[in-house]
């Protein structure tokens, strides 16, 4: 009879048998194969091994026999099983022998064979890590009860209210951070649904990520593993991996402080392409456009306005002054064509994009042409939030192509799922307002938004929160004609509602400020009549598809060629083809400079020829009227110039 010592180490010795065998192993299936083949696959295998995370190894605690089989597609490279086998396609089994594989280029994305069966095994493995964690039995019956699976798309949903439970009930694909960040972010107003279709479809390493979270996962778990620069080009991901994980792969020595962008700026004269350091923004406010009677304005337009910060100035609230600096990210409908259907709205036929837009054009476009006014509301995020704000919108901007709902998947749904998933804050992750008002007053209701900046108008005013409408200044300049002018009307609207040569008989009896006033009513009565134009043009373009008209179709011809080369400003990444993947690095920044100048400079040259057609395609009346426009505007001009010259002061330009 052994003495307990012995029955002691004996057992010592079993248990350290037992834990060096622990964790992953991968057993080649020889059967078949020659030496050389032997030796080939399991170098592979070796290799698969020492990119994988020791946490990875250590919870997939299984053998897994590897083998080659000829029953299998011949554009496949292998296939595991839900638990403990991954098959390799056989026909590729001879170019790995010979080393050839190592040399041999592909169209798939890792480059060569050999690369792509390596990414392969980590792919498959991966499958399995992702279906085998394991819960409890209690677990097991949460999961139960709070899990719904879509058995078409493969996609699994949590409600908000199993949120907070223990992590270890959501396999990697169903995690609510990883597919917040992977494209299937939750329906807004539809309380824990995923959305089913992903949309962050352009940059992407492989398109078959999208097809389910189950294949996002292994795809970019193979990129996390092997690509150097996956840190830089999904930034958020690589962190989400490392986290899961506790171990990240060797990465490039730096990334960009920076992240690239189109501008989408109406002044085709500047170089497009930007950057913008997450440290440089000072806040992120929600900026919101008032609603007009218009169908897709009636509730508002949301965005979000970065302040951003001169170079070389600290953070703080001076960089509120920084205006030119500031960029505006705002969801719109990319309308390839000049009608904008409301019916197309409503049931997504418009792309939903991202576009980047200066703050002074925005506040042009709504304050002086739609006379609505805008409210900038700062948000009340972390420093960590405002800098993942920036990066998701950066990855965004260049990756989403969504559609357009004016009633659900609007901007203000955009902008909260942007918001949602690039601060992962719990107190948006419930929000479900779909209107761009309804929002502001939600995020104001649980301490997000510190509506508190208005409260004092002049001083929102002078201190850039609120930017007013220009139908308030129009009325004032209305009141310094009528205090010296005997006219009759008795609001702005009617006195721009006059001809133009019905307002050209008051010039000349204008003083100094009277004529600045009527010089500024001026321009807003050309804006309105150029709105009127573009509304009587839309209209004639689509009266016109079914006729044989000459002008019409030149017209068309040159509107085309503008949809055709302004649409890369937003969906940027169509400047850079099919290279490369996520966010754009520095070494691709050169070409992106170069396509976009160029597109631009085709632009200035179409829009000019464009002005001429569409004025031959007017209603004469129109035509004229707005040739008297701006006859009215040089005449009001040369006039404020003589009078100041006159009093003394120097010459106007």
């Amino acid at each position: 009879m052994r003495s307990p010592s012995a029955w002691l180490v004996a057992g010592l010795m079993l248990l350290l048998c037992n834990t060096a065998q622990a964790g992953l192993q991968l057993r080649l299936k020889t059967e078949g194969l020659s030496p050389e083949q032997q030796q080939a696959s399991q170098v592979l295998l070796d290799e698969a091994m020492q990119a994988l995370p020791p946490r990875f190894i250590e919870q997939l605690d299984r053998r897994i026999d590897v083998g080659w089989t000829d029953k299998m597609p011949e554009n496949a490279y292998g296939q595991a099983s839900l638990v403990s086998e991954l098959d390799l396609n056989r026909n590729l089994l001879a170019s790995l022998t010979d080393g050839s594989a190592a040399t041999k280029k592909t169209y798939r994305p890792h480059g060569t064979v050999r690369r792509e069966m390596l990414a392969t095994v980590l792919h498959e493995l991966t499958h399995i890590y992702d279906r085998a964690r394991l819960w409890t039995k209690d677990e097991r019956t949460l999961i139960q009860r709070c899990t719904r699976r879509n058995s078409s798309s493969g996609l699994i949903g949590i409600p908000d209210e199993c949120r907070g439970q223990s992590d270890r009930r959501f396999t990697l694909s169903d995690d609510p951070r990883l597919l917040d960040l992977a494209g299937w972010p939750q329906y807004v107003g539809r309380r824990g649904e995923r959305e089913q279709h992903n949309r962050q479809i352009a940059r992407s390493p492989d398109i078959y990520e999208t097809t389910s979270p189950l294949e996002f996962v292994a795809v970019n778990m193979e990129y996390f593993l092997l690509d150097p620069s996956y840190a830089c080009r999904r930034p958020a991901l690589f962190r989400y991996y490392k986290e899961h994980f506790g171990w990240a792969p060797a990465a490039k020595d730096t990334c960009s402080k920076s992240f690239a962008f189109l501008n989408a700026g109406n002044d085709f004269a500047k170089q497009p392409l930007g950057q913008v350091d997450p440290e440089r923004v000072y806040e992120i406010d929600y900026l919101l456009a008032e609603a007009n009677q218009n169908l897709v304005s009636r509730w508002g337009h949301s965005m979000l306005r970065l302040v951003i910060c001169a170079p070389g100035r600290p953070r703080g609230p001076d960089c509120r002054l920084d205006l030119d600096q500031h960029l505006v990210l705002s969801y719109r409908a990319f309308v390839g064509d000049v009608q904008l259907s409301s019916w197309d709205g409503l049931v997504g036929k418009y792309p939903s994009r991202l576009f980047v837009l200066p703050l002074a054009q925005v506040i042009d476009e709504y304050t002086k042409t739609e006379l609505r006014s805008l409210a900038s509301v700062p948000l009340n995020l972390s420093r960590n939030e405002i800098e993942d704000v920036v990066e998701h919108a950066a990855e965004m901007h260049w990756s989403y192509d969504g559609n357009y709902f004016f009633l659900s998947n609007n901007c203000a749904v955009e902008g909260l799922k942007l918001l949602r998933s690039g601060t992962n804050n719990a107190q948006l992750v419930g929000l479900d307002s779909i209107m761009p008002n309804g929002l502001l007053e939600v995020m104001k209701g649980r301490g997000l938004a510190n509506t508190s900046v208005l409260d004092d108008p002049r001083e929102a005013l002078r201190l850039g929160y609120r930017f007013d409408s220009f139908r308030d200044r129009y009325q004032a300049m209305f009141e310094v004609l009528k205090k010296h002018l005997p006219i009759k009307q008795e609001k702005v609207e009617d006195w721009l509602a006059l001809k133009a040569e019905e307002r050209r008989q008051w010039f000349e009896q204008a003083d100094l400020r009277t004529s600045a006033a009527l010089l500024l009513l001026e321009q807003a009565s050309f804006r309105q009549q150029l709105v009127l134009a573009q509304d009587e043009v839309k209209q004639r373009y689509l009266g016109a598809r079914e006729l044989k008209n000459g002008g019409m179709d030149k017209a068309n011809a040159t509107l085309q060629q503008i949809l055709a080369n302004s649409g890369f400003l937003s969906r940027p990444a169509e400047l850079l083809g099919t290279g490369g993947y996520g966010l754009p690095q520095p070494n691709e920044w050169q070409r992106l400079e170069s396509e976009s100048s160029l597109r631009q400079k085709q632009l200035q040259l179409l829009t000019g020829d464009l002005d001429k057609e569409v004025r031959a395609l007017l209603d004469p009346g129109r035509a004229a009227e707005m040739a008297a426009n701006e006859a009215n505007l040089k005449l009001v001009g040369e006039h404020l110039r003589k009078l100041h010259k006159a009093a003394g002061g120097l010459e106007l330009p």
